[in-house]
């Protein structure tokens, strides 16, 4: 499915604007393709077919990051106005095949979700208005085994061991970072370490510790085990940081406005930061129902346009 605007007896497809767009808003050939679940080697073609079809360059190469070409930027002005239109369209079509109407119960893994995903559930309800939406509460041990036995039809989940009967669709990468004082003195560090975190108390949400990304693939790999501090409430880990109660690792995203106030300080876990990936799990069965698709790529949409921090996910195995 493509929209065609002819020059010069060729025409530009959606694929071609949502490349486009992509790369305006990642900065980079790869970043774009990444999100658009496309290989480097696919992506760059794409581009470069379109400039010589085009006659015309869309990017500044010469610059890092990527910035675009004074055809790309009206090529670009073309994507925002199109795009829209034509997923509404083709929104509207797969409500005629497949009907407009359907449930959605959604179990949420991450205590800090809440704050992008009712934003972006009020946007699909906007265009969905026939598909009932439940938040399921509480902690939940086996967010697949919901689905499995038929208790919830979507979890956001950052477990995507692969299991029957089973789709994960890959949201975003995050990077988690490490909260400290801002006159701690870890906060002259670039980076913590491992052994940073040894003699201090830990503060987190209260979850198995195999549902830590921090503990499970930093700290118990090396038989660090310092003690844990729980609370409910991301604004309660933060201000026991800030009273020097002890250290958290929270997404970027969640913690962004804080450092911005200079409540808390934050860095990086490890030289190259601690990543963590967020999917949508949903039954195989129901994994191509519009009103499914629908939802999960409005959560994408809305989390690279407003989520500091983020990436495009790894694919699950």
């Amino acid at each position: 499915m493509f929209f065609i605007s002819y020059m010069n007896n060729h025409h530009i497809e959606l694929r071609h604007l949502r490349l486009l767009q992509a790369v305006a808003e990642t900065g980079g050939l790869t970043a774009a393709a990444e999100r658009l679940h496309l290989t480097q080697s696919a992506g760059s073609p794409q581009l470069k077919a379109l400039e010589e079809a085009l006659e015309l360059p869309l990017v500044e190469r010469s610059v890092r990051p990527l910035q675009l070409s004074a055809a790309g930027r009206r090529l670009l002005t073309l994507a925002h106005a199109a795009l829209p239109l034509a997923d509404a369209a083709l929104r509207d079509l797969a409500k005629l095949k497949d009907g407009d109407a359907g449930e959605l119960r959604i179990a949420v893994e991450c205590h800090t979700c809440y704050d992008w995903l009712m934003p972006a559930m009020d946007r699909y309800r906007d265009v969905w208005p026939g598909v009932e939406l439940d938040l399921l509460g509480g902690f939940q041990a086996d967010p697949a085994g919901l689905l499995l036995d038929g208790r919830a039809d979507l979890v956001i989940t950052s477990e995507a061991a692969p299991r029957p009967g089973i789709f994960h669709a890959p949201l975003f990468g995050f990077e988690m970072l490490a909260l400290l004082p801002p006159a701690h003195p870890l906060a002259a560090r670039k980076w913590l370490v491992p052994g940073d975190f040894a003699d201090h108390t830990l503060i987190t949400y209260p979850v198995p510790e195999d549902r830590l990304d921090l503990i499970r693939r930093v700290l118990a790999p090396v038989g660090i085990k310092p003690p844990r501090r729980e609370a409910q409430l991301t604004v309660a880990i933060l201000q026991l940081v800030a009273s020097r109660r002890g250290l958290a690792a929270l997404p970027a995203w969640a913690v962004a406005p804080y450092l911005e106030r200079g409540y808390v300080a934050a860095r990086r876990i490890g030289k190259h930061g601690l990543w963590a990936e967020l999917y949508a799990a949903v039954r195989a069965a129901d994994a191509a129902r519009a009103y499914v698709t629908d939802f999960i790529e409005t959560v994408k949409r809305d989390s690279f346009a407003h989520l500091p921090g983020i990436r495009p996910a790894i694919a699950a195995p």
